[in-house]
C-alpha cells in the first residue's frame, strides 16, 4: 500500500511539473487522415490535403468551454506571432454551436485559421483527449512535436509551435 500512495505521489509531482504537456505516444507520427466540415458546412477538408511547409496545430474545443474559449482569445490576440502558423480548431459540437464560436471570435478574419466540425469523432478517438481545450502541434513536415492539455499561456503554446 505504502508503495502505490508513494508511486501515485511521485506521478503527481511529475505531472504537476508540467501541467499543459501531455504524452500521448504518437509523438513523432504523420499527422492522421481524417475529415473535417468546414465552416461554410459544405466543404469536407481532408487533412492529407494540409500542406507541408509550416508548424500545424489542431485545436479540439467545445464552444461552450471556458477554458476553450479563453484560450481562443489569447490565440486570437496574439495572431502576430503565429501567423506562420496553421490553426485547425475542430469539434464534434452542432454547427449552430460552432458558428456561433467562430463569430465570437472573429475567426473568419484570419487566413491560417480554419474551424470544422469532425463528425466522425476522429480525433477524439485517435488521441483520447482528457478534456478540452487539446492542442495537438505539428511541425513543418506534419509530425506529431506534442500534446498540450488545457488553458496555457501563450508562452507554452509559442515556445511548442517553435520547438
Amino acid at each position: 500500500m505504502k508503495r502505490v500512495i508513494a508511486i501515485l505521489l511521485l506521478t503527481n509531482f511529475v505531472s504537476c511539473s508540467n501541467p499543459n504537456r501531455v504524452k500521448t505516444g504518437l509523438e513523432g507520427k504523420p499527422l492522421p487522415i481524417f475529415n473535417l466540415l468546414l465552416s461554410d458546412s459544405t466543404t469536407r477538408l481532408n487533412t492529407s490535403r494540409i500542406p507541408v511547409g509550416q508548424p500545424i496545430v489542431l485545436f479540439y474545443f467545445n464552444p461552450y468551454c471556458p477554458y476553450s474559449k479563453a484560450e481562443i482569445a489569447d490565440i486570437v490576440a496574439n495572431m502576430a506571432i503565429f501567423r506562420d502558423v496553421r490553426f485547425y480548431l475542430l469539434t464534434t459540437a452542432h454547427y449552430p454551436d460552432v458558428m456561433m464560436f467562430y463569430n465570437e471570435y472573429h475567426l473568419q478574419n484570419y487566413s491560417n485559421v480554419a474551424v470544422g466540425i469532425d463528425y466522425t469523432d476522429f480525433f477524439g478517438k485517435y488521441f483520447t483527449p482528457p478534456g478540452v481545450p487539446f492542442i495537438a502541434v505539428y511541425d513543418e513536415h506534419k509530425h506529431l512535436k506534442e500534446a498540450l492539455i488545457g488553458k496555457m499561456d501563450i508562452a507554452t503554446l509559442k515556445s511548442s509551435v517553435a520547438k
